[in-house]
């Protein structure tokens, strides 16, 4: 028996290069490859060099003819911008690949792959691999020139506090700073009773209007002047300036209600206490505990100020206290605190401790206060209050002494201190020297209050890691 096999299979032959005469496989063009691109070069009219232009200021390339992009080394956005450089030219090829070529951060050059095909000679498809080479300048973008000449602003907003202490305004920058608000300033300016911050654009300073409402109980006003106008193209060139108001109120003010705004509140007494300022004002009752919240529109329908400023608060001690456990509520009252203690306390001035003159309070601090304990606050027996409603008011129902807080040593609580804020670059003017004090109070309130900390970013002292470990060297 014979197998028989099949016809045999078909090979390919080939042929000779027309131009060299090596055997290839039959293509359209009748040529070797490299003969094709000695006769043909696809990439011509293709530029091998170009330029970007960078911004060191803001690290930004420029996307023409006036747009600044963010884009980092090796990225598809600044692939994309390369090659938009030269899209002119690859709309004769078709671009198969691209990609960067490593080079030297600091060499002021990058290098682009390209990959192309095109059809050349007889119908043959010509593949082609070559770097585009970009030389990136420097050159400062509109944004940033503003920036550096400090005096060029289209808008300002000044926000302005009528008080004589800046707790506001330290829990204000820490809100600044953590929702990043400050990055689109050209300049902030402090001055003795608040802040300017300088923006290039009205829209940059509206948004930070708009968060201030949101942030602080506050009111606020507009204006522009006319500064240029073309009349050929009817184009205006306007500088607006925005006023914003803060309530004139801070954390551990003592205040007088007007008798309508205190019925509304849950008839609450006139006497207050501001425990602390958010985007409302919180308010606490010291002989009843009772609270209540005011926001920015019921303050301006209402107004009232603050009876004493800091630098007014007595040192007392604690002779006798008894803290009340149950009080009646009476008709129409609001909610209560559960934070705090109600006492009665019968307390003495440290600087009248020769005397046996004492005075009677109720407090809102029960439950930190103990006999024999240092705590601040105003004499109200003893001064003279330049006050609309606190003078109308039935002397029977002015207490003699408001206790704000428990007095502790500084020095100690300074030292312990292993933590630090950030603060916003600003330029200072007419700083007052009891700007130091002022805001380690507003650190003392921070660690005392938990529902402000918790809207704060707080980092680790280098300061207190350094001082702790020379102590445990020593």
């Amino acid at each position: 028996m014979e197998y028989l096999t099949g016809p045999p299979a078909p090979t390919q032959g080939n042929i000779l290069c027309c131009q060299c005469g090596v055997p290839i496989p039959p293509n359209p063009a009748n040529m070797c490859v490299g003969c094709l691109r000695a006769q043909v070069d696809i990439t011509e009219g293709i530029p091998k060099q170009g330029t970007l232009h960078f911004c060191k200021q803001c690290e930004r390339y420029l996307q023409p003819p006036g747009t600044w992009i963010q884009c980092t080394l090796e990225s598809r956005e600044l692939l994309a911008l390369c090659l938009k450089k030269i899209k002119a030219s690859l709309s004769k090829v078709r671009l198969i690949d691209a990609g960067f070529i490593w080079t030297e951060p600091h060499s002021k050059r990058l290098k682009l792959k390209l990959t192309v095909q095109k059809e050349v000679i007889n119908g043959a498809v010509l593949q082609q691999v070559f770097v585009v080479e970009y030389i990136v300048q420097s050159q400062m973008c509109e944004d940033c020139h503003r920036i550096e000449a400090k005096d060029f602003w289209k808008a300002v907003v000044q926000v302005r506090q009528k008080t004589l202490h800046k707790k506001t305004f330290y829990y204000l920058e820490q809100l600044i700073l953590k929702h990043r608000l400050h990055q689109n300033t050209l300049r902030i300016k402090e001055i003795h009773d608040g802040l300017d911050f300088y923006y290039s654009s009205k829209q940059h300073a509206q948004k930070m209007v708009d968060f201030l409402q949101c942030t602080v109980p506050s009111r606020s006003k507009s204006s522009q002047r006319l500064i240029s106008h073309d009349i050929h193209s009817n184009v205006y060139n306007y500088k607006s300036t925005f006023s914003v108001e803060i309530v004139p109120i801070c954390k551990d003010n003592v205040v007088c209600l007007s008798p309508k705004l205190a019925q509304s509140l849950g008839n609450m007494s006139q006497i207050c206490v501001c425990i602390r300022v958010t985007s409302t004002i919180h308010l606490i009752d010291p002989s009843t505990l009772q609270i209540a919240e005011i926001d920015g529109n019921t303050y301006w329908r209402h107004p009232f100020n603050s009876l004493f400023h800091p630098k007014q608060l007595e040192e007392f001690i604690i002779m006798d206290i008894n803290r009340v456990q149950d009080k009646k509520k009476g008709a129409g009252a609001g909610a209560r605190s559960n934070k705090h203690t109600l006492a009665e306390a019968w307390v003495q001035k440290t600087s009248e401790l020769n005397t046996d003159h004492q005075y009677f309070c109720c407090t809102h601090l029960g439950h930190i206060l103990n006999p024999g304990d240092l705590v601040l606050g105003f004499d109200l027996a003893n001064c003279n209050l330049n006050d609309e409603f606190a003078n109308k008011m039935n002397p029977h129902n002015i207490p003699d002494v408001v206790l704000i807080k428990k007095s502790y040593d500084r020095t100690k609580r300074q030292r312990r201190r292993n933590w630090k804020l950030k603060e916003l670059e600003r330029d200072r003017e007419g700083m007052d020297t009891d700007d130091e004090r002022q805001y380690q109070d507003f650190l003392e309130d921070l660690e005392e209050d938990e529902a402000i900390r918790k809207n704060v970013n707080i980092y680790r002292s280098k300061a207190f890691l350094t001082i702790s470990l020379h102590v445990t060297k020593s």
